[in-house]
């Protein structure tokens, strides 16, 4: 039975996770704000006295060390941990209010991923050496942080470091057999993106989005953007010069600025 901890877990891309692998077995940690939504999600899966629901915010690093080790000593460690928290808005660097929001998001989507991730690293290591468990450490970046997007400071930024930081720690497990698998979505409909009031191309069901990452984690891939027509938008948008991605992104859309 594959135990499986996941934080954002309410609604979007961490509930559709959820739901799969419950479907597959797992018996989960579910983390989120909103005790609510996570009871919800509880009661709709199989088997819901498997699992464990977190009312707590990410950026609440005791809190959410307090549920890791509650989870490892209800089902004796771990196999996949998946850092999804992640919060948007749009923020420009000439608003001086817009500083908080920046903090607020570098310390959700940043800062969390570790915290999620630093409470299960010795125990992972212990089931590696055991050689029983295939261990994944899994972080949800996204395509908006292999270039900066206009009126996406915050944004982008802290998906570009969710990248380099999984990238850091991979290269670091390795030796301890732990698995760090990047993954970033293009466009998926969730409740984030919906308030979107722009085009986004290749949108894909959050359903079949979760279906290709958990097949992804399960392979143990490095780096995995999904859907895979992203990818390759990102590859040439990675490659472009600096004045020719300039002028192609000038006037793009922003994402709204308030919460």
């Amino acid at each position: 039975m594959k135990r499986v901890f996941i934080t954002g877990a309410s609604s979007g891309i961490g509930a559709a996770l959820a739901q799969r692998y419950a479907a597959q077995g797992a018996v989960l940690g579910l983390v989120a704000r909103r005790q609510a939504l996570l009871e919800q999600l509880k009661a709709s899966l199989p088997h819901p006295q498997r699992h464990r629901t977190y009312a707590l915010d990410v950026t609440d690093h005791t809190a959410l060390a307090a549920a890791a080790a509650d989870f490892i000593a209800a089902n004796d460690g771990a196999d996949v941990v998946i850092a999804n928290a992640g919060i948007s808005r749009g923020t420009l660097t000439e608003h001086a209010e817009d500083l908080a929001a920046f903090e607020r998001i570098v310390a959700t989507n940043v800062t969390a991923t570790v915290a999620t991730f630093a409470p299960f690293v010795a125990a992972m290591k212990k089931q590696a050496q055991a050689g029983s468990r295939a261990c994944r450490l899994v972080g949800i970046a996204s395509v908006a942080g292999i270039r900066g997007l206009p009126g996406a400071e915050a944004y982008s930024a802290s998906k570009a470091a969710v990248i380099s930081y999984c990238e850091s720690l991979r290269v670091e497990l390795k030796a301890a057999g732990i698995k760090v698998v990047t993954i970033a979505p293009g466009y998926i409909d969730t409740p984030m993106t919906r308030e979107n009031a722009y085009p986004m191309p290749f949108l894909m069901p959050v359903e079949k989005f979760a279906a290709q990452a958990i097949a992804a984690i399960d392979a143990g891939s490095s780096y995995r953007v999904i859907p895979w027509q992203m990818g390759v938008v990102a590859k040439a948008l990675r490659l472009l010069p600096n004045c020719a991605y300039d002028f192609a992104f000038a006037k793009a859309p922003h994402k709204k600025r308030d919460l």
